[in-house]
Formats: structure tokens, C-alpha cells, sequence
């Protein structure tokens, strides 16, 4: 005898069982498919910036202060983006976004020296930054609870599949045009995919209900959970950032390897994380999240000192492989905050979250550049303790029953 379940489902279309399965709802998937076109662009010269830096000019402490700026802007404009999120809606806020990046972007292109790339990144990180909150808000006004891990799985799918592609693309572009060039000619694409994503974004419809606090509120409001959730992610991410910007700076420079060979690495760390994201999410809502989450914290501090012990390409892959398996927590670890955040409050909680985290994160960078001075293996092995730390600190302080 036929099943009635089994007989309607299937009628149903294909796509439309594999969109319900991904919770791929119309708003979540344009806002994952902007995420991915201006991935896309960005990585096509992103990963390669401090190298730009360095032909442009700059010493190692100011790629360091480089990598510092880079996460105080991380940090100051999630609450911004996330009030005009909140306040003028998700599809006039990522316009606004999308036209203050494109402003940074031009910036780069034309800089005539390295100062002036300071200047774009406080432009060009609108999108990276502001938009955050707003996409958050997306997957959880438009998601129920039990769908969201899976929207941001797909949608951290679609924002590093193009780490995997695009790098490669820019290696090559620099292995053939220099470093300079190179990245010159990713940025011209970068604006020509900008006027796609535009398009694109004019199709977000969301109604948004907010209230009307000011920042102690959205503060007062956060689970203490979340709170001690926000304190094992600062710790975690000084881990990462006191290395981000100096491990191409190590793999190139120390361990002699060329860009486009790095931007295999890369490629390699993406298609890991990819690969893991859809299963560890399946298993995560059937046997909770926490485990999942210490395991990303675990690969956050084995990071760097496994690409400082490496001593051939085969265990650089296998460093960059667990690199890619930071990401195997992270659906389930914003799920959790969103999930946290009031309904009328929740774009701007994000933004909180994130400025907090990222203003505690801000220094490790510059301090990661001077460490360097002493021996470029110094900021690894000490950003590998504190990511231990932070490790520690969750597993003992966030309850089950909340990471679940």
C-alpha cells in the first residue's frame, strides 16, 4: 500500500524539496546568492591584500595595524548596520551597504600607495561588516527555529564556496600580472559583479517590527547563555586574529611558497569546511550543538601551530585542512544567537554581539605584527594557547540545554 506522505511528496516538484530541505525561502536565498556574487569579487583579491600592502610600500607592523583596522571596522559597524537594518528595512539597508563598498573597492583600485588602502577599507568593509547583522535577521525573520541552522548552513556554504574558486583565480592573476596588477585587474570584476548583486537585492521583501531602545537595552536583553557565549568567541577570535593577516605573510615568506600556491591552500581550507557544513548540521540537531562547537574552537587553536610545524606541502594541506574545520560549529554557534535574540531587537542584537567581540578583538593584530619581530613563530604558538583557553572556557561555563 502507497504511503499518503510518500504519494505527495512525490508530486512535489525536485527543487521544491530541495529548497524545503536547505529552508532555502525566497528572502534567505536572495540574500545567500549576494552573499555568494560578492564573495566572489572580494576573494578574488582579499586573501591576497597584505601582499598588496607590502609592494605598496608598508613594513610588517603597519600590515599588522593593517589586520587591526581591519577588525576595529569589523567591530564598530555591526551596531550601525544593524540599527539601519532595523530601522530602514533589510533591502535599503544592503543597498546602502552594497554603495559604500563599491566606494571602498574603487579606492583600491586606484591607490597610489598603502595609506590610501586604509582609507578603502573603511569603505569597502560596509558590506563585510554592516550587512552582517542584516543577513542574520533575514534567516531568522523568515526561518523558524528549528530551520535556521540549516539557513545559515547554506548560507555559509554560499559565502565560502567562492574562497575555494576564487583565490585560485587571483593567484593566477598575480603569478601572470604581479602582485599590483593582479589584484588591480580581480577589483575591475569585483564592480562589474556589483551591478548584478544590485539588481538582485531589489528583490528582499520583509516586514520588519522594531522597538525602541537604545544600546543598553539590546543589551539588558541578551540570555546570560549568550553572554557567556560572546565571552569564549572574543577569546577565541584573538586566537584568530592575531595570526589572520600574518599567515600569508608566513607561508609566502618563511615557508617559501608562491601565491598562487597559497591560494591553493585556501581553496583547500573552503572545500573542507564546505564539505563538512550539511552533515555536521544533520548530526548537531540530533545530538546537540555544543560538541560541535568545541570542536571548532579545538581546530581555532590547532591552526597556527600546525602551520608553523609544517615542514613539507603535504602537512601545509593537512594545517589548512583543519583550518577548514574551524567552520564545522559555526551554523549551529549563530543559530544559537539569533535564536537568543528578541524578535523586535534582533538585527541590532547581532550588530551588539558582534561590536563587542570585535572591539575586544581589535589589538591582537597589531600585537601579533610586533611579536613577529621577535620570530615570525612567536604570535602562532601564543594565539594556539589562547585559542586552548577559550576552548576551556565554553566547555565549561555554556550548558548543554543551551547549545542545543
Amino acid at each position: 500500500m502507497i504511503n499518503q506522505n510518500d504519494l505527495e511528496q512525490t508530486k512535489t516538484p525536485w527543487r521544491a524539496r530541495v529548497a524545503d530541505y536547505l529552508s532555502l525561502e525566497r528572502n534567505v536565498s536572495i540574500a545567500s546568492a549576494s552573499v555568494f556574487l560578492l564573495g566572489l569579487g572580494e576573494e578574488l583579491w582579499k586573501k591576497f591584500l597584505p601582499k598588496y600592502l607590502e609592494a605598496l610600500g608598508a613594513s610588517t607592523p603597519v600590515i599588522g595595524l593593517f589586520g587591526a583596522a581591519e577588525n576595529f571596522l569589523d567591530a564598530v559597524y555591526q551596531y550601525p548596520g544593524g540599527w539601519i537594518a532595523d530601522r530602514l528595512g533589510r533591502r535599503r539597508a544592503f543597498l546602502i551597504f552594497i554603495l559604500l563598498a563599491t566606494a571602498g573597492y574603487l579606492i583600491y583600485l586606484f591607490s597610489p600607495s598603502w595609506p590610501f588602502v586604509f582609507l578603502g577599507l573603511a569603505l569597502a568593509m560596509a558590506w563585510q561588516s554592516m550587512a552582517s547583522p542584516a543577513i542574520f535577521a533575514i534567516i531568522a525573520d523568515s526561518l523558524p527555529q528549528e530551520r535556521r541552522a540549516m539557513g545559515f548552513t547554506v548560507q555559509s556554504i554560499l559565502k565560502r564556496v567562492p574562497i575555494v574558486i576564487a583565490p585560485l583565480i587571483g593567484g593566477a592573476l598575480i603569478a601572470e600580472f604581479g602582485i599590483v596588477r593582479g589584484i588591480h585587474l580581480g577589483l575591475v570584476v569585483t564592480l562589474l559583479i556589483v551591478a548584478l548583486t544590485l539588481v538582485l537585492v531589489h528583490r528582499i521583501n520583509i516586514e520588519v517590527k522594531v522597538a525602541a531602545t537604545n544600546i543598553r537595552g539590546v543589551w539588558r536583553s541578551f540570555h546570560g547563555a549568550m553572554k557567556r557565549l560572546l565571552i569564549s568567541d572574543v577569546i577565541i577570535r584573538m586566537c584568530e586574529s592575531m595570526t589572520g593577516v600574518l599567515t600569508i605573510l608566513y607561508v609566502t615568506n618563511v615557508h617559501g611558497l608562491s601565491a598562487a600556491r597559497y591560494g591553493t591552500l585556501i581553496a583547500i581550507q573552503m572545500t573542507t569546511s564546505i564539505l563538512v557544513y550539511v552533515p555536521a548540521g544533520r548530526v548537531a540537531d540530533r545530538v546537540g550543538r555544543k560538541p560541535f562547537v568545541i570542536l571548532t574552537f579545538v581546530c581555532f587553536a590547532l591552526f597556527p601551530i600546525t602551520v608553523v610545524a609544517a615542514r613539507s606541502y603535504a602537512l601545509l594541506i593537512a594545517a589548512f585542512v583543519i583550518g577548514g574545520l574551524r567552520e564545522i560549529g559555526e551554523p549551529a554557534r549563530k543559530a544559537m544567537i539569533v535564536d537568543f535574540a528578541r524578535a523586535d531587537l534582533r538585527a541590532r542584537s547581532v550588530g551588539l554581539y558582534y561590536l563587542i567581540r570585535g572591539l575586544s578583538i581589535t589589538p591582537a593584530a597589531v600585537i601579533g605584527g610586533f611579536l613577529w619581530k621577535i620570530t615570525p613563530e612567536v604570535p602562532f604558538m601564543i594565539a594556539a594557547a589562547i585559542g586552548m583557553l577559550g576552548t576551556l572556557i565554553f566547555a565549561l561555563t555554556v550548558e548543554e540545554r543551551f547549545a542545543s
